[in-house]
Formats: structure tokens, C-alpha cells, sequence
């Protein structure tokens, strides 16, 4: 395997005086027909070592587990397209401010708990305050992705759901493969754990800080695991 970073990223990070290596790993476009073991076996033995940890994206996460809801099985309603107007429009597609993401963000939790997260949200951006919209609104909306295919057509007619379990997750993959796991929901906007193997637990803090800059990418990288081995070569 070519070890190298995905443009305009590095391979090493210094964060609070150690050094990491965060090698992006490369897969084929994953689908709801591959499995997890399948994708660490053929992907990441063959370059891990022992105390390496493996960073999941929150999107292979949530198609492995066929967290997926189909454009055509999605009815746009009347509330979901005003409201998504009012939204707060991101360059990479991630916001409710798609009249689809509204409207799957509706079924989710509800029309009047969205009107709610939404007037809390304008009288929060008075003071200052961003995301008080999915902290209200809850139900893992702001982990909804897909319906957007610039950088893959096909999630254009998908949208991807918040994974599940992940902390049972990553526990039973460091169970077989002995390695270290965590989710994460990483962007160039910033990001959150989902979830971790149980010795990774009090560590989240020092895990987004490695992962901070986003080494997987944002567009067509396809490289939707990370690999995290420390760095003593300094």
C-alpha cells in the first residue's frame, strides 16, 4: 500500500507534544452488500500494526449498516421546503437546508419539535450561539448526509442516517482484529465521536484533536478509514 496524504492534508500531526501518523486508507466505494470484517481485512491488516487505532467514518458506518433512505421513498412536503429555506446553507451539502434532509429531519422527530428547534435556533444566533437547532431537535439529524452527489452521483438519491451502537461496534471489531476503534464524524467543518472500543474511552478529546483537519478529505478521496499509530521517528 502507497502510504501518502490526500491533497492539501499531512500525514503527521504534532498535537500536545506527541506525533501522529494518520494514514488514509483507501477502499473501493463501499456499499450496503460489503460487511465490516470484510473491509478491515482486505483494507487494514495488511497495514496495521500492534497499537494502531482505526478511525471509522461515520458514513461507511452508517451504509455497512444499511442506515439508508431512498430519494423516491421521500415525499417533499409543504413545511419541509419553507422551513429548509431558513436553514444554514453549508458548501458541502450537509444541511436540513436541503428540502429532502427537512423533510426526513420532519419524519424523524416530528413537525412541531422541529418548529420549536427552529424558533430556539433564531433566538440563539441572536446571542451568538450556533447548533442550538440539532441540539433541540435531537434524533441524530445532524448526522444525516447523503442527497447530495457531487462527489459521488449516487448519494444524489440517498440519504445516509446516523450509525447506531457504535460503542458495541467498535468493542466487538477490537474483539476479533485487535485493534483499537472509534466512529467519528469528521469534517472540514469540525466533528464528534460516536462511539469507541472501550480502551479508547476518556480519550475523545485527544482523538478529534488528531483528526482535526479532516486527513480523510471532503470530496472523491475514497479513503474512508484512517489508520492512527504514533509517531516516534521525531
Amino acid at each position: 500500500m502507497d502510504i501518502s496524504a490526500n491533497q492539501g492534508k499531512n500525514l503527521i500531526a504534532d498535537i500536545d507534544g506527541q506525533r501522529w501518523l494518520r494514514i488514509p486508507v483507501k477502499t473501493h466505494f463501499v456499499t450496503i452488500n460489503d460487511t465490516f470484517e470484510g473491509i478491515i481485512e482486505k483494507y487494514v491488516l495488511p497495514v496495521s500494526k500492534n497499537g494502531d487505532i482505526v478511525a471509522l467514518g461515520q458514513k461507511i458506518v452508517s451504509i455497512l449498516q444499511k442506515r439508508i433512505v431512498y430519494k423516491k421513498d421521500i415525499k417533499v412536503g409543504f413545511w419541509a421546503k419553507i422551513l429548509s429555506r431558513f436553514a444554514k446553507k453549508t458548501p458541502y451539502g450537509f444541511s436540513v437546508g436541503n428540502p429532502l434532509k427537512m423533510q426526513l429531519a420532519i419524519n424523524l422527530a416530528g413537525l412541531p419539535k422541529i418548529f420549536f428547534a427552529g424558533v430556539c435556533s433564531v433566538i440563539a444566533k441572536i446571542f451568538g450561539r450556533s447548533g442550538t437547532f440539532y441540539r433541540i431537535a435531537g434524533n441524530q439529524i445532524n448526522e444525516i448526509d447523503g442527497f447530495y452527489g457531487k462527489a459521488y452521483p449516487v448519494y444524489a438519491d440517498m440519504g445516509i442516517l446516523g450509525p447506531v451502537d457504535c460503542d458495541k461496534l467498535c468493542e466487538g471489531l477490537k474483539k476479533i482484529f485487535n485493534l483499537s476503534f472509534f466512529v467519528a464524524d469528521v469534517n472540514d467543518l469540525g466533528g464528534n465521536i460516536l462511539g469507541a472500543s472501550q480502551d479508547l474511552k476518556g480519550r475523545e478529546v485527544a482523538l478529534l484533536k488528531i483528526l482535526k483537519d479532516n486527513p480523510a478529505g471532503q470530496s472523491d478521496e475514497q479513503t474512508p478509514l484512517i489508520l492512527i499509530r504514533k509517531n516516534d521517528n521525531t
